[in-house]
């Protein structure tokens, strides 16, 4: 059994998106590319964001702190600690509207 400290976890990469050039940080907290789950922890600094991409699988967004925008086909949902966003399977970003922490679970497709 592996216990993770997301909160641990979401302070230091909150750290380390500040200081980064690109305004990010991410951590692998479960799976990884031999894995059809995977769970990545995503920090971005305040106005910075994702550029649109396509969608691995399906996939879900936690918000663990600050707010967001998932934008995705002109649409887009506005979110703050604690929401959930099921990520539409089409291409899609994601803006940090002020500094954040996102949980991304993603099932690859098989």
């Amino acid at each position: 059994m592996q216990i993770t400290s997301l909160t641990a976890l979401m302070h230091q990469h909150l750290a380390l998106a500040r200081e980064a050039s690109s305004g990010r940080s991410a951590h692998t907290v479960y799976g990884g590319h031999e894995n059809d789950l995977r769970q990545t922890l995503i920090a971005l600094a305040g106005g910075r964001h994702l550029d649109d991409h396509e969608s691995p699988g399906e996939a879900t967004l936690q918000v663990l702190h600050g707010t967001v925008r998932l934008t995705a086909g002109g649409s887009d949902w506005d979110a703050g600690p604690g929401d959930h966003l099921v990520i539409p399977p089409s291409r899609h970003g994601l803006e940090a509207l002020e500094d954040c922490v996102v949980l991304l679970t993603v099932a690859a497709r098989a």
